[in-house]
């Protein structure tokens, strides 16, 4: 039996309102690409890091959400005045952060086991 919640999100506004009723609990939350039809993304590093991070997703707290959020198309994430990169600081997908927290990995960072593990476990 999982002990952690997994919700899929996609865009901004949905993602802030998943959150809202997550308030007061872990949550970790994974930004991604959008997916096409075959359900690949457009980022290449999405792509890699997705398995990498979904094999540590045990590592999680018990009672933690763990958020998978789509954060839409290239063009969209292209675009330096998005509102993941605006009001949430994002600077690459994937990322992988601890909500609440600086704790985060970006990029290529999200493809290390080791560092994954390490930011999924408790502290």
């Amino acid at each position: 039996m999982e002990k952690h919640t997994e919700v899929k999100v996609h865009g901004y506004e949905e993602y802030c309102r998943e959150l809202e009723k997550h308030k007061g609990k872990p949550v970790f939350t994974l930004f991604c690409g959008d997916k096409n039809e075959q359900g690949v993304s457009w980022c290449p590093d999405c792509v890699k890091a997705e398995p990498v991070i979904r094999k540590e997703l045990a590592n999680l707290p018990e009672g933690s959400t763990f958020i998978y959020c789509l954060v839409g198309e290239r063009a969209y994430w292209k675009d330096p005045n998005n509102e993941f990169k605006k009001n949430l600081k994002l600077t690459g997908v994937p990322t992988l952060c601890k909500v609440g927290t600086p704790q985060k990995l970006t990029e290529d960072e999200c493809l290390k086991p080791d560092l994954v593990q390490m930011l999924l476990s408790e502290d």
